[in-house]
């Protein structure tokens, strides 16, 4: 698919659920968030067939997100059935990490080609207080088994508040150079102000060339994570939602009122 601007539409990235496991100061608030109800949420069934279609429309990268995607059962049986649909060659998740030690192996088994790992820090109590209350120990237990399930590359996204040049950035960096995992700095956005740079590491943020779309977990195509543009898959249809949504995509990302981090996807 080809938008307005000549861009090659070809990534989904899928969020499967609002809820998560940590309460990152910079993605939820200290009071917590109103939860989608659960009659809103996409089926995986439902999920599949959006993937059938994008598919079929040109998409052929797709990435899981949340929330923490880990935390929605059966998600080891939505991956099998997403990485059986012929066409797609890029099949990723990002995750905060905490549960991917019990769960790498098994996701590798479906299909799942590799992940994005949340770590901001090296420093255990400073990631407990980031996180409001994770264990980083369980973050590089999971890193370990992912490198033995096959998950290749991993790679870790680190949110930096000024500069890659910090100083836990910088340790996350020296860990991963030992460990040969790649590293994407994500600078810490908003998105009712519109603050976001391109990611150092990856092209997130570099809206000339931005390939992708985002599906919420209640049913919305979004076209850009700075935008309030979405369109319902079920008022609109699923083929038809995708179309407006690949045609009235932005030039570049402006503010978005109306969403969250933690129910787009990042």
């Amino acid at each position: 698919m080809l938008d307005s601007f000549n861009r090659e539409i070809n990534y989904l990235r899928i969020s499967v659920t609002d809820r998560c496991n940590l309460r990152c100061n910079y993605c939820m608030p200290t009071e917590g968030i109103k939860q989608l109800p659960h009659e809103d949420i996409l089926s995986y069934e439902d999920i599949v067939e959006v993937v059938n279609i994008a598919v079929r429309l040109g998409i052929d990268k797709v990435r899981i997100t949340g929330g923490e995607p880990l935390v929605r059962k059966g998600i080891v049986d939505l991956m099998k059935m997403i990485a059986e649909i012929d066409g797609i060659k890029d099949l990723g998740m990002t995750t905060n990490g905490l549960l991917l030690d019990k769960f790498a192996q098994p996701l590798a088994d479906a299909g799942l080609h590799r992940v994005n790992i949340s770590l901001d820090t090296m420093d255990a109590k400073k990631y407990k207080l980031l996180t409001r209350g994770g264990d980083i120990n369980k973050v590089f237990s999971g890193i370990k088994v992912a490198r033995k399930a096959g998950l290749d590359p991993i790679k870790i996204n680190c949110v930096v508040v000024n500069s890659s040049q910090e100083k836990d950035a910088s340790e996350v960096r020296k860990f991963c150079m030992k460990n040969g995992i790649q590293i994407r700095f994500i600078h810490q956005m908003n998105l009712a102000s519109g603050e976001f740079s391109v990611v150092e590491g990856g092209e997130g943020g570099n809206c000339s060339r931005c390939s992708r779309l985002r599906l919420t977990a209640d049913g919305k195509i979004r076209p850009c994570l700075f935008s309030d543009l979405e369109f319902d898959i079920r008022m609109l249809g699923i083929e038809n939602a995708f179309m407006k949504a690949v045609e009235l995509k932005p030039r570049s990302g402006s503010y978005n009122r109306s969403g969250k981090f933690y129910n787009i996807g990042g």
